[in-house]
């Protein structure tokens, strides 16, 4: 970025940065989430590139990014939290490490970004068949589908993950 494009983002951070985050904490209850969400909402305009100069109307534009971060925030967080009460269905012998869990919680937040917008039939298939490793027939009796429909979500699904560069 050219000085004079650092320069008009600053002022635009300095002009906008209080209002965004007043914004946001009116929708989180955690003041240190709102402020991270406000940080990453101006670190994707920076990694967009875009200049400060061409955004007519600011505050939706923030605001509209602030919306999807926070969504992703409440997304991730529900995520982590079914992960780890279905690990406390666990053994103690056979829980991972706590390493273990971050990098299954990645994992995790990965193959969701990478399925969000698949009907959700397309998504519990998948689920099942990776997560809970049922085979096919299994997945077709509990989802009420036939054995050919199973193999057609999951093919669409792994299209999904593969586009995204994601490896189930």
């Amino acid at each position: 970025m050219q000085p004079s494009s650092t320069r008009k983002l600053g002022f635009f951070f300095s002009d906008h940065h209080r209002w965004l985050l007043q914004h946001i904490q009116q929708r989180m209850r955690n003041h240190a989430d709102a402020e991270d969400t406000a940080a990453d909402t101006f670190c994707q305009l920076l990694a967009a590139r875009v200049d400060p100069d061409s955004i007519e109307q600011p505050r939706a534009y923030l605001s509209t990014i602030a919306r999807r971060l926070i969504f992703d925030r409440h997304r991730r967080r529900k995520l982590e939290l079914a992960y780890l009460e279905r690990l406390s269905l666990l053994p103690e012998a056979l829980a991972p490490s706590p390493e273990e869990q971050m990098l299954l919680i990645e994992a995790l937040v990965a193959i969701d970004k990478a399925i969000d917008g698949l009907p959700s039939i397309v998504k519990a298939t998948f689920l099942y068949s990776q997560l809970d490793g049922l085979s096919y027939v299994a997945i077709a009796q509990k989802l009420g589908l036939s054995e050919r429909t199973v193999s057609r979500y999951m093919k669409q699904a792994l299209r999904q993950c593969y586009l995204s560069e994601i490896t189930p």
